[in-house]
C-alpha cells in the first residue's frame, strides 16, 4: 500500500455511527453531457464579500480586496466563485436587501473594481457567478420608495404585495404568516395624513418587501437586470429565494406543522404561528409554488441569448428531492442546491440514502447532483457536525446555546465529511474559510451581532454572524491578513492563528493541503463526471463506493475498517496499521 504525498496529520481527533448494498447510479444520463457544460461537474467558491478580503482597510472586506487574492483560489484548484450580494444597498441584511441591482455598493467599490476583478478572474480559469435577490429588494429601492408615495391601487403599489388590513379598521394584518426572521410577515404603512394605510408583505425582514411576480412589470426589469450583468461578463446567478418568488392566490394563513420550523429560505421559523393550516403542510403559500417555473423559463431564455455556458443556480429549500428537481429540468435552471444532503445527519445509511436520492432525482432529469456542506446562512459543518444537541436550521450558536460542539469531533468529521463530498459525481459547492477548516464562532459579544435574527427575536436565536466572521490568511499581520488595519466588521477570535493560511499552505496534513490535494485528484480522476458503485461487504457504518479507478470508504463508526489493497491517493487522517479509524474517509487507486 502506497502512502498519499499528502500525508493527513496524526494529531487530528477523533469519534463514530453507519451503509451497505450494491448498485450503480450515473450522476446523469451521459447522452446529456457535453464537454463544455463546465457547471457540470465544477467545484464552485463561495466568496462572502465582506468577509473575504479587504482591500481598503475599513473593516468591511471589498471587491478590490477579493481581486487580490484570486491567486489563492488558483492554488487552491476550484473551477469557479460565485460572490454573494455586493449591490448598492442599506445592509440591513448584509446585502440581501438590495436599493439598486445595477451598481456596487461604495462600501465594496465600483463598477469598474467589479470588471477587473471579473477580468482577473477570467484570466485566471475562474468562472464568476453572482447573486441575484428577486424575491425582495430593500425598502429603500426607488421602486418601493415610489410605491409609498403613490395611492393605494396605484401601478406602483403593484409592484409589491400591498393589501388592506383585516378586521373593521384594517389593524390587523393580511393574512397569519410570519418573517423567516422573527415576529410576523407584515407591516403596516401611514398615509401622508398620518392614518395607519395599508401593510406590505415581508417575508424576510421589514426592510425587504416582497415583490409581486404576478405584475408583468416586475418580469421586465428583472430580464433586464439579468443582461446588465450578461452583458459585463459574468457566467451566472446564483438566485436567493428561488422558491419564494410566487405566493398561492389570496395570500391564505398557513400554519406550519408544529416542531417542523417549515419557512425555510435559509433560516427555519419557530413554529408558533396562529391561524388554520393550508390543506397541504408541506407545501406553504409563501414557498415552492407552481408560478416560479414561469419566471425560471424566462430567465433560462435570456441566458440562451448568450454565448458560452451561462448558469441559474437555485437557492431552494425544497423537500423532497424529487419535487427539487422540477427547479432544474431542461428549460430551467442548470442547478439547484442540495440543501437534504446538507442537512442529511453524519451517520452512514442516511448518507447513503441522500446520496441515492440526490442522483436518482436529478438525474432523473438530466441535472448534474449538487453537493455542499456550509454556507453563509448556517453553522459551518466543522462545529455542525458535533453539536450534541438539536440545532433548528437558522438558529446559530452562541455561548448559551445547548449541545456546544466538541471541536477537536467537528474538525475530524468535517475534513471526512468533505472528502466524501468531493469523491462524488456532479458539482460542489464550497465556502470560503472551511478549506482552513474554520469552525464556527460561538463567543461574539452580543453588541457585535448584526443579523436580522438576532434583533426579531429578542436575542431568542443567534442567528447567522457566527459563520461571517473575515477569514485568516497571515497568523501574525493585523485581522489575520484581512487587511492592514486590523479592523474587522465581526471580531475575529484570538484563537485563529492555528487556522490562518501561511500556517496550513504547504504543511503536509493540514485541513487546507487535505482539501489542494482532494480537488486536484478529483479533476485528474474525472470523478466530477464519473458514477457512484456501492460496494458490498462493509459494516452499516461505513459508506464505500467506487467511482472510476478511485475506490472511496468513509468509516463512521467505532471499529477501524481494514483497508483493501490499492494506492492511497487521499485521506482525512492517519492510517495507522493499514486501517481507516473513525470517522476518517480515504481514497485508494484500483484498478
Amino acid at each position: 500500500m502506497t502512502m498519499p504525498s499528502t500525508a493527513p496529520d496524526p494529531e487530528l481527533p477523533a469519534t463514530e455511527v453507519e451503509n451497505g448494498g450494491e448498485g450503480e447510479l450515473e450522476e446523469t444520463p451521459a447522452a446529456t453531457r457535453t464537454p463544455d457544460q463546465w457547471w457540470r461537474s465544477a467545484v464552485i467558491y463561495q466568496i462572502y464579500p465582506r468577509s473575504f478580503a479587504d482591500g481598503d482597510g475599513d473593516g468591511i472586506g471589498d471587491l478590490p480586496g477579493i481581486t487580490s487574492r484570486l491567486d489563492a483560489l488558483v492554488e487552491l484548484g476550484v473551477d469557479a466563485v460565485w460572490l454573494s450580494p455586493f449591490y448598492t444597498s442599506p445592509q440591513h441584511d448584509a446585502g440581501y436587501d438590495v436599493a439598486d441591482y445595477c451598481d456596487v455598493d461604495p462600501r465594496f467599490g465600483t463598477l469598474q473594481d467589479f470588471d477587473s476583478l471579473l477580468t482577473r478572474a477570467h484570466a485566471e480559469g475562474l468562472k464568476v457567478i453572482v447573486d441575484l435577490v428577486p424575491n425582495h429588494t430593500s425598502s429603500d429601492h426607488r421602486w418601493f420608495q415610489e410605491a409609498l408615495a403613490s395611492p393605494e391601487g396605484s401601478a406602483e403599489r403593484a409592484r409589491y404585495l400591498f393589501r388592506d388590513g383585516r378586521g373593521p379598521d384594517g389593524s390587523q394584518p393580511p393574512n397569519n404568516w410570519q418573517s423567516v426572521f422573527g415576529g410576523q410577515g407584515w407591516t403596516r404603512t401611514t398615509r401622508p395624513d398620518g392614518t395607519p394605510g395599508q401593510w406590505y408583505l415581508h417575508i424576510f425582514d421589514s426592510s425587504q418587501p416582497d415583490l409581486d411576480w404576478t405584475n408583468p412589470w416586475v418580469h421586465e426589469q428583472f430580464a433586464d437586470i439579468l443582461r446588465f450583468w450578461l452583458d459585463r461578463g459574468v457566467d451566472g446567478f446564483r438566485v436567493d429565494v428561488a422558491h419564494g418568488m410566487a405566493k398561492a392566490a389570496g395570500l391564505p394563513d398557513y400554519t406550519p406543522p408544529a416542531g417542523t420550523g417549515s419557512m425555510g429560505g435559509g433560516v427555519t421559523l419557530a413554529p408558533e404561528i396562529e391561524g388554520h393550516a393550508a390543506e397541504d403542510p408541506a407545501t406553504p403559500p409563501y414557498w415552492a409554488q407552481p408560478g416560479v417555473h414561469e419566471i425560471f423559463r424566462e430567465w433560462h431564455a435570456v441566458l440562451e441569448e448568450y454565448e458560452g455556458d451561462r448558469v441559474l443556480v437555485a437557492e431552494a429549500w425544497v423537500d423532497p428531492l424529487e419535487k427539487l428537481a422540477d427547479w432544474v429540468r431542461p428549460d430551467e435552471m442548470q442547478q439547484a442546491f442540495n440543501f437534504v444532503y446538507l442537512e442529511t445527519p453524519w451517520q452512514a445509511p442516511a448518507l447513503r440514502s441522500v446520496i441515492d436520492e440526490s442522483l436518482a432525482a436529478f438525474g432523473g432529469v438530466g441535472a448534474p447532483s449538487t453537493w455542499v456542506l456550509s454556507n453563509h446562512d448556517v453553522v459551518r459543518h466543522a462545529s455542525r457536525l458535533a453539536l450534541t444537541a438539536e440545532n433548528p436550521q437558522g438558529a446559530g450558536i452562541g455561548p448559551k446555546s445547548p449541545g456546544q460542539p466538541i471541536p477537536d469531533i467537528g474538525l475530524r468529521r468535517a475534513r471526512a465529511a468533505t472528502a466524501l463530498m468531493l469523491a462524488l459525481p456532479g458539482s460542489a459547492y464550497l465556502y470560503q474559510g472551511e478549506e482552513l477548516g474554520l469552525p464556527e464562532v460561538i463567543d461574539l459579544p452580543d453588541s457585535a451581532r448584526q443579523d436580522p435574527t438576532w434583533f426579531r427575536t429578542n436575542g431568542a436565536r443567534y442567528g447567522r454572524d457566527g459563520c461571517r466572521v473575515p477569514i485568516p490568511w497571515e497568523a501574525t499581520a493585523p485581522g489575520y491578513g484581512f487587511n492592514t488595519s486590523g479592523e474587522s466588521w465581526l471580531p475575529q477570535p484570538g484563537e485563529w492563528t492555528r487556522f490562518a493560511r501561511d500556517t496550513q499552505l504547504g504543511v503536509p496534513g493540514s485541513t487546507l493541503e487535505l482539501y489542494r490535494l482532494a480537488l486536484e485528484l478529483r479533476r485528474s480522476h474525472g470523478l466530477g463526471t464519473g458514477s457512484v458503485d456501492w460496494l458490498p461487504g462493509y459494516s452499516e457504518q461505513v459508506v464505500a463506493f467506487r467511482n472510476g479507478d478511485v475506490t472511496v470508504i468513509a468509516n463512521l463508526g467505532t471499529t477501524p475498517v481494514e483497508l483493501p489493497a490499492g494506492e492511497v491517493l487521499v485521506s482525512s487522517d492517519a492510517l495507522p496499521e493499514a486501517v481507516l479509524l473513525t470517522d476518517s474517509t480515504v481514497w485508494l487507486h484500483t484498478l
